[in-house]
């Protein structure tokens, strides 16, 4: 018998586990480990936000629903991993593991600017559902007596969406309330231009969000660097200070301290390096899945950004880590696969969508995809709201990516994993344990 061990329940840990139980027998044990009571759907934290929808709502409570699907749950935070002895801690808890999916999703790097974050700063996020919480106290105070409003991304970060959907979502409720006159709105951001998204653009994304930040008069600011924040006021490090009443900036990313204090585990920063399987390149026992793992930049910008990792990634390296533990354990057959590593994405505008499709999300090396679409229109605000649903419905039956699911894409040529080539097969698929 086996036990795989899944660290996180978000976007990437909790579909890892369901797929894990659904390609091994019973007689191996799948375990969860989080140290949050509660899957989030944290692409809808914008809307918590901006009090447009309560948390409960994009919440599912994680020892009601994950025991029924055969797996067990563990309410606690890591504090240590040894990947050599194949044991991690939970405060006094030691667990020994026969795999590790590392799914933790990312620490916020609060401490990267002064002033940057709700507690201790000036600066409200949309990154977890406490910051989106306080965010949406902040905004009903703010609605109360209005002020100029900076949304925007701190240098080195990774995942731009939320802030557009954010600035958007204002206006639209500005301008619902009969407010928007009063409020000033610049949108500052490290992307060297907008719409870049930390992947080098996509189709017309870039005239796509400047026509729209034009649209709704709000002021851009592209490449340019934040130094830190007062109480009333962002300060750019070229000695701007842009006036401010309400402040919501997503900061960079970095793993937890248990990643980036296990020797050879991890870069700099905590992510979590992989080969193509997403194993770890030193430690047959690790595989990655979601935000945590390691993918480098598509090109050095002015400004340090990030590669974004999104949901549907998270879900393809879910269902390629399943299949190759499977056969490591020799209950599967066939080819080690990889996540093909698609984008879609959905962004809710209020009156209005965009939906971007980036196949695949790196481009090769002569910059170049396969397909890069961008739609836009309320039909898109629709969709957003009905997977929403959808996603959530999956999450409580156990579901990672349905057959029809995968049928659907497979259909509009997006196959979500695909078979390693022979020359990257590993040279043993024996069981390890």
């Amino acid at each position: 018998m086996a036990r795989v061990v899944v660290i996180g329940a978000g976007l990437g840990g909790l579909p890892a586990a369901y797929e894990l139980r659904h390609a091994l027998p019973q007689e191996h044990q799948i375990t969860l480990i989080s140290n949050q009571p509660k899957f989030t759907f944290v692409p809808s934290l914008p809307w918590v936000g901006l009090g447009l929808k309560s948390l409960d709502r994009i919440q599912l409570d994680l020892a009601a629903i994950v025991p029924q699907h055969g797996i067990e749950f563990i309410q606690a935070a890591v504090t240590a991993i040894d990947p050599k002895s194949r044991q991690l801690r939970m405060d006094a808890t030691t667990l020994d593991y026969d795999y590790a999916v590392i799914a933790t999703g990312p620490e916020l790097a609060l401490d990267a600017l002064p002033g940057l974050g709700p507690e201790g700063g000036y600066t409200h996020s949309v990154c977890n559902p406490h910051h989106a919480v306080l965010a949406g106290k902040a905004w009903e105070k703010f609605l109360a007596d209005p002020g100029p409003i900076v949304v925007g991304a701190a240098p080195g970060a990774s995942c731009f969406g939320p802030a557009y959907e954010f600035a958007f979502l204002i206006h639209h409720v500005l301008k619902q309330k009969g407010l928007r006159a009063q409020v000033p709105i610049t949108f500052i951001t490290s992307e060297p231009y907008a719409g870049h998204l930390g992947i080098g653009g996509m189709a017309k994304s870039r005239w796509l969000i400047r026509k729209f930040m034009a649209d709704r008069e709000i002021e851009l600011m592209e490449n340019t660097a934040i130094s830190h924040f007062e109480a009333d006021a962002v300060h750019l490090t070229d000695g701007r200070k842009i006036p401010s009443r309400f402040t919501m900036v997503l900061p960079p990313f970095r793993g937890p301290r248990f990643l980036r204090e296990a020797p050879g585990l991890a870069d700099a920063k905590g992510f979590v390096p992989v080969l193509p399987t997403y194993r770890h390149p030193d430690f047959e026992s690790i595989y990655s899945v979601g935000v945590i793992t390691q993918l480098k930049p598509v090109e050095q910008t002015p400004i340090p950004t990030g590669a974004p990792k999104v949901g549907l990634m998270s879900e393809e390296m879910a269902l390629a880590v399943a299949h190759n533990i499977a056969l490591e354990l020799g209950v599967a057959t066939g080819l080690q696969s990889k996540p093909t590593l698609q984008a879609v994405c959905f962004a809710d505008f209020g009156n209005t969508g965009a939906l971007f499709l980036a196949d695949p999300l790196l481009p090769d090396a002569s910059g170049e995809r396969d397909r890069a679409l961008i739609f836009n229109g309320i039909w898109v605000s629709w969709m957003r709201t009905g997977f929403e649903k959808y996603f959530l419905t999956k999450m409580r039956l156990g579901w990672t990516i349905p057959w029809f699911e995968r049928w659907g894409f497979r259909a509009i040529g997006l196959p979500l994993v695909t078979p390693l080539p022979a020359r990257e097969q590993s040279r043993s698929l024996a069981p390890t344990v």
